[in-house]
């Protein structure tokens, strides 16, 4: 509904648009696939793929509060596909965006497929 977020439901929905069963729920932290790990404390586990789906852990909610698909990878920052943010790299915005994130920023990376 208005002024839910809404990134992880993006998630969701373009996994379904692919034809990708998932278990994710409105619910950021239910994008992290754990049975298919990418990158994870600091360790790259798979070569990154696009649409591989990433996750930031925010402190001060104590889990994951934001999530996206990755697009691409520059160097020691991740290119990203997000709903729910804006140009100031919100949580709480109001479109789908382009980002370019540090990876040092990005708490894990998964595979739905």
């Amino acid at each position: 509904g208005k002024g839910y977020a809404w990134c992880a439901a993006f998630v969701h929905w373009c996994l379904e648009q692919a034809g990708i069963k998932n278990t994710v729920t409105a619910w950021s932290p239910s994008a992290f696939n754990s049975k298919n790990v990418v990158y994870a404390n600091g360790t790259w586990k798979k070569d990154l793929k696009e649409g591989d789906v990433f996750t930031i852990y925010y402190l001060r909610l104590k889990r994951i509060g934001h999530t996206g698909f990755v697009d691409g990878r520059d160097g020691k920052y991740i290119i990203t596909v997000e709903g729910n943010t804006n140009d100031e790299l919100s949580r709480e915005g109001d479109g789908v965006y382009r980002k370019r994130r540090p990876l040092s920023t990005i708490y894990n990376i998964s595979r739905w497929e």
